[in-house]
């Protein structure tokens, strides 16, 4: 790819659908466990099941399709940084989620992704609530996930930082081959 050519409709396609669906799943996993709101908990998995599916999808794409190339230009410390936080990203966009899934099937809860049951919770028939199957494996999920919050928010940070760096100061074609804008 010439470092001026536009990005694929499906490159740019998956880009915004993940990066928005991340973001809006960070915003409610912080306001659902800040304010115990269980209900959301099964909009959280389904949305975080759907970003697994699509991060995968994309990574397949990627890999067929092959890395942009860079702008000329730039320092090589901005490249190697450009480099690292796009893998930051793209692994925490299968981490989360599978880090998610281990705590909540872990944990007895299953899996329904929006209401459908993909995998049974496991309910306790004397008290009704959710039995621990594997407490590792929750314990396991929970330090991923929990770990991967400011890591991932600074990584988003800096991906937006970059972008803007490239295409105010550096005016150069980095934000326009993946949006539709031309200015």
């Amino acid at each position: 790819m010439k470092p001026d050519q536009e990005l694929s409709t499906v490159t740019r396609s998956l880009h915004i659908i993940i990066a928005v669906a991340m973001i809006g799943l960070i915003i409610v996993g912080i306001y659902m466990t800040e304010n115990k709101a269980y209900p959301l908990y099964n909009i959280h998995k389904s949305l975080g099941f759907l970003v697994l599916f699509l991060a995968s999808i994309r990574i397949v794409w990627r890999i067929r399709e092959g890395w942009p190339s860079e702008v000329a230009g730039g320092k090589a410390i901005e490249h190697i940084a450009a480099k690292v936080i796009h893998w930051v990203l793209i692994i925490s966009t299968l981490l989360f989620p599978i880090s998610g899934l281990m705590m909540s099937v872990g944990g007895g809860h299953g899996l329904s992704v929006f209401g459908l049951e993909l995998i049974a919770a496991s309910i306790d028939p004397v008290t009704e609530n959710p039995m621990v199957l594997n407490e590792s494996v929750v314990n396991i999920g929970l330090y991923i996930h929990s770990t991967l919050m400011p890591i991932i928010i600074f990584a988003i940070v800096m991906h937006v930082v970059g972008a803007l760096k490239h295409h105010y100061i550096d005016k150069d074609s980095t934000l326009k081959r993946m949006f539709w804008f031309k200015k």
